[in-house]
């Protein structure tokens, strides 16, 4: 029996150091094994706010940037799923992360109305699924109530303590969940029944997906080429 992989980007924007640089990457990796398969999980209107070098003075909603929009839509679609990863993804003014930890139900469902909006106004429909991964993995079960409410298929979470402790009790009776297993340098690279690997496009984070990431990456899937198959992530269900 084949072990299943999927391998996802975090914080795919059009925001300069957290990019589409990444495809670059990807598309290398694709020359290699054809069949390779991402999962690029998006906040549709990007805002960080705390961290000075970082910041931007006003939202990155990505129907205001049509050439991302044009290569998102122009991505092979046996090879890149794009995803729902927030709106804002963080708190303007509190926080960088965490925008789905506290919402209650009705703020939760305007979030994901206002996120598939945006999407809509970017001519995206048809490209993006209902799959959904909470900013930094934080989630309140209002949030969580909300996203099944609201028709999204799959539920993309973290098994760690800190992030579980925000899921509540509806996760355990919950059957579209993947939680990923794998997320360099944290969690290294490891096969799997189902192999959730996870990385960022932010160049400040350490969990980047750079050259060397990438490299690793291939090396480690033509170490074990034999007995894995490449799935996108609805398939890790």
């Amino acid at each position: 029996m084949q072990n299943l992989i999927n391998i996802s980007i975090d914080d795919v924007t059009p925001h300069p150091k957290s990019s589409l640089k990444v495809l670059n990457r990807c598309f290398e990796l694709i020359d290699i094994f054809p069949n390779i398969k991402f999962t690029l999980f998006i906040p549709v209107s990007y805002w960080r706010t705390i961290k000075p070098t970082i910041a931007t003075k006003i939202p990155l909603q990505i129907n205001l940037f049509p050439d991302f929009c044009n290569t998102l839509r122009a991505l092979p679609e046996e090879n890149f799923e794009l995803c729902y990863h927030g709106y804002y993804h963080g708190i303007p003014g509190k926080s960088d992360n965490d925008e789905f930890q506290f919402l209650e139900y009705d703020e939760a469902m305007r979030k994901f109305n206002d996120m598939f909006e945006v999407v809509k106004l970017s001519n995206l429909e048809k490209k993006f699924k209902k799959i959904f991964r909470p900013p930094a993995w934080r989630m309140s079960e209002d949030s969580i109530r909300a996203s099944i409410d609201s028709g999204i298929s799959v539920l993309a979470l973290s098994p760690e303590d800190y992030a579980q402790k925000t899921y509540g009790g509806l996760v355990k009776t919950a059957d579209h969940i993947v939680y990923y297993n794998c997320n360099p340098p944290f969690k290294p690279l490891n096969i799997f029944p189902k192999t959730e690997i996870v990385y960022h496009a932010c160049e400040w984070d350490r969990n980047y997906f750079s050259s060397s990431m990438s490299n690793e990456l291939s090396l480690f899937i033509n170490n074990n080429r034999k007995q894995i198959e490449f799935a996108f992530i609805e398939e890790l269900v």
